[in-house]
């Protein structure tokens, strides 16, 4: 008969709580409809705050393409946000229509959030939050800002606005 040593069992106290992961995160997409990021277990994702009228806009068109290069184990989510200058005023159906119409965009868009202050959506809540992401603090300084998390939901890095989607400091790690 075997034994159990007491020592070795670990009980979880009632009022532990699992931090939550990146999948955990509940968004829409522009559409409206749920994403389910489980989905996306397996490949690495990028998040990028997106706007319309902004002078780093024609990042979109380096998104798509880094989407077309590495869509076997990369997923880019880009946010509609209109927290910086007001860049980002329009429906999603303008949103969606500028994005098809001129940079050819393919990519998972999502609702428009807030991705700071007294509103800031979950996901950039964990995405900045190193007490939620177990990586790092951040802020979000603009538009284009763009977070890398790995296959396993882990964060591994945000870059600024001003690097580029097929910047080797992102495309290292693809």
């Amino acid at each position: 008969m075997k034994t159990i040593d007491k020592a070795k069992i670990v009980t979880r106290k009632s009022n532990d709580t699992k931090k939550p992961s990146v999948y955990d995160i509940a968004i829409n997409s522009l559409q409206g409809q749920p994403i389910s990021l489980h989905e996306f277990q397996g490949k690495k994702i990028l998040f990028v705050n997106v706007a319309s009228e902004c002078g780093f806009t024609k990042q979109y068109k380096d998104l798509q393409a880094l989407n077309d290069q590495y869509q076997n184990s990369l997923v880019i989510i880009g946010s509609p946000c209109n927290q910086f200058g007001k860049q980002e005023p329009g429906d999603a159906l303008q949103i969606q229509n500028f994005c098809e119409l001129n940079f050819g965009v393919k990519f998972l868009l999502t609702e428009k959030i807030d991705v700071k202050g007294s509103k800031q959506h979950n996901l950039y809540k964990w995405l900045t939050n190193r007490s939620l992401n177990n990586e790092k603090n951040s802020s979000v300084k603009w538009n284009f800002q763009k977070y890398l998390v790995d296959e396993k939901g882990r964060l591994i890095d945000y870059y600024f606005s001003i690097t580029n989607p097929m910047s080797s400091k992102i495309t290292k790690h693809l």
